[in-house]
This record gives C-alpha cells, structure tokens and sequence, in this order.
C-alpha cells in the first residue's frame, strides 16, 4: 500500500516521509547495510541478510500491491536516512496484524524520524483495519521502548537472553504489541 508525502520539521532540520518507490532500492540497499554496522539494536551485524537492488524492488513491487504491508521511506539532505516497514499475514487467522520495524542512520538521530515513521505506520494500520501491530526490541534500547509505550504499545512478553552482542552478554528481546479493537 502506498500513503502520501508528509513534510516534517524538528530541530532546524527538514525531512520527509513517504512509500517506497522502485526507484528507491539501489540506495534502500546501502542504507541497510550501512545501518546494520552503526548499532546492535537492530538483530543484523554489517552485511548479514543482504539484500541487494533487486531484492529490495521486489520487496518494494510486493509491499505496494499489498493491502495488508506499508514500506516508507524517511527522506532528508536529498537522500533516503531512514525507513520503516510494516508487514501483514496473509493467513486468515492472522490478517488482522502487521510487524512493524524501523531503522535511522545514526547521524539522523534526535530529530524524531523513527517516532513519525511509527506515528505514520499507526495512522495507516488503523485506517485500514490492521488491529494489531507487534514488534521487537532489545532490552537496552530504553528511548525506543518509551515512545512504543507512548503509542500505545505494551509489553506481550519477553524472550529472555535472545541476542548475544559484542560485549559478550546475552539480552532479552522485549515482544510489544499495540491493540485498535
């Protein structure tokens, strides 16, 4: 599914939002990667899971045609710096739900991209009878878990010592969900 640009401005600094275009994928593609080094909050290290040009057209071709998935784009200094996705079930008894996941370039942090790409994943997922959105977070990342907690997500549960970092620690995987019944 496909939503509208939106203009945003935190901090002196403007960006935008909107849905993924084909267009989009060659630099979707070096986003990810470069993302996947700058934190452990996110399940991927630099290079794993990969997902080239191709790959991510076909995500994009697949997530516009859905009514059930959203894919946006945070757009700022004539580049993508951020995006998020929310992916439905195409199994009945599931259809009701969308994950959400969302990931920003480190140095685009603090203007709240990651909270308006939440903020626009909501307002899609309940403007089209998407009644629950899940997602997952680390433990330690505190500041993502206030803001899901602000937009209504609760805690389902915790999948304890989930992810092992570099420091060598094992952490908990918190499982949170947001109802619109």
């Amino acid at each position: 599914m496909r939503v509208n640009q939106k203009e945003f401005y935190s901090n002196n600094f403007q960006y935008s939002i909107r849905s993924a275009t084909v267009e989009d994928a060659e630099n979707l593609s070096a986003v990810r990667l470069q993302i996947d080094g700058e934190t452990e909050h996110l399940d991927r290290e630099k290079g794993e899971a990969y997902i080239d040009e191709s790959g991510f057209k076909q995500i994009i071709i697949d997530d516009a045609e859905s009514s059930r998935n959203l894919f946006l784009v945070a757009c700022a200094d004539h580049r993508i710096v951020g995006f998020s996705r929310c992916e439905g079930n195409k199994l009945k008894r599931f259809s009701h739900k969308a994950e959400f996941g969302v990931c920003v370039l480190k140095e685009y942090w603090g203007y709240g991209i990651g909270k308006n790409l939440l903020i626009e994943s909501i307002h899609w997922a309940d403007s089209n009878e998407i009644r629950k959105m899940t997602l997952n977070v680390l433990e330690t990342n505190k500041k993502a878990i206030k803001i899901y907690e602000a937009y209504g997500f609760e805690v389902e549960g915790i999948l304890k010592k989930d992810k092992l970092l570099s420091d060598g620690n094992y952490y908990n995987t918190i499982l949170m969900g947001r109802l619109n019944i």
